[in-house]
C-alpha cells in the first residue's frame, strides 16, 4: 500500500493536532508536515514532497484560498482540499477558482475527510453538497477585485485616506469603489457592506 503524504495547514494548534491524530489513524495516510500559516504552505509542500494539502481558509500570512492558488500554480501535481468552519458559498466558488479539488466544512467526520483525500488523489472533485447548492443559488460575487480590495481594507475602520495610501489609489477613487460596493451589497454603509460580503464569503 502506497502512503498518501499529507500537509496540514491550520492556525489553531488544537484543531490541527486533532486532525493530524485522526488522519494519522488511517492506514494509507501519513501527515508529513504541519504549518500554522498560509505563507508557509508552499515551502512545506515542496520540502516534504506532499501528495495532498489540507488547507484551512482563515490563516495568518495568507488565506487558505490564496495558498491554494499559489500551490496550484507552483506545484500543480499537489491535490488541494480546503476545509472551513464557515460554510459560506462565496468561499466555495473562490476556492474552486483557485484550484482546490475538494471543499468541506470542518464538522465533517474524519472518515469523510479521509475519503475526500483519497478521492482527490484519484482525480475526483469532492464538494459539500449543501454548500454547492447554496453557491449556485447565491451566484458569483458582484464585486470586482478592486472593490473587494477596498472593502477589505475598510473592514478595520480605516479612513478613505488610509485606504488610498495602502492601495496606492486616490481618495476619490477609493470613495467611488466604496460607493459602488455599498450599492451592490444593498447596504446602508460600508460597515454593513463589509458584513454582508463576509457572510457570503465574497471578501
Amino acid at each position: 500500500m502506497s502512503m498518501i503524504r499529507l500537509l496540514l495547514a491550520e492556525d489553531q494548534s488544537m484543531v490541527r493536532e486533532a486532525l493530524a491524530a485522526l488522519l494519522g489513524l488511517e492506514p494509507d495516510i501519513e501527515v508529513v508536515a504541519q504549518v500554522a500559516r498560509g505563507d508557509e504552505v508552499l515551502d512545506a509542500a515542496r520540502e516534504h514532497c506532499v501528495d495532498v494539502a489540507l488547507l484551512d481558509i482563515e490563516m495568518p500570512g495568507r488565506t487558505g484560498i490564496e495558498a491554494a492558488a499559489e500551490l496550484h500554480r507552483e506545484l500543480p501535481g499537489v491535490r488541494i482540499v480546503v476545509v472551513t468552519t464557515f460554510g459560506r458559498p462565496g468561499y466555495l466558488r473562490r476556492a474552486m477558482e483557485a484550484g482546490a479539488d475538494a471543499f468541506l466544512v470542518k464538522d465533517a467526520p474524519a472518515s469523510q475527510l479521509a475519503a475526500a483525500v483519497r478521492k482527490v488523489l484519484a482525480g475526483e472533485r469532492v464538494i459539500d453538497p449543501a454548500l454547492a447548492a447554496a453557491a449556485l443559488a447565491d451566484g458569483a460575487s458582484p464585486l470586482t477585485d478592486r472593490e473587494r480590495d477596498v472593502l477589505r481594507a475598510a473592514a478595520d475602520g480605516s479612513t478613505n485616506a488610509e485606504i488610498a495610501g495602502a492601495l496606492h489609489l486616490s481618495q476619490g477613487t477609493v470613495r467611488n469603489y466604496l460607493s459602488t460596493a455599498i450599492q451592490k451589497m444593498a447596504a446602508r454603509n460600508r460597515a454593513e457592506a463589509v458584513r454582508i460580503a463576509r457572510e457570503k464569503g465574497w471578501l
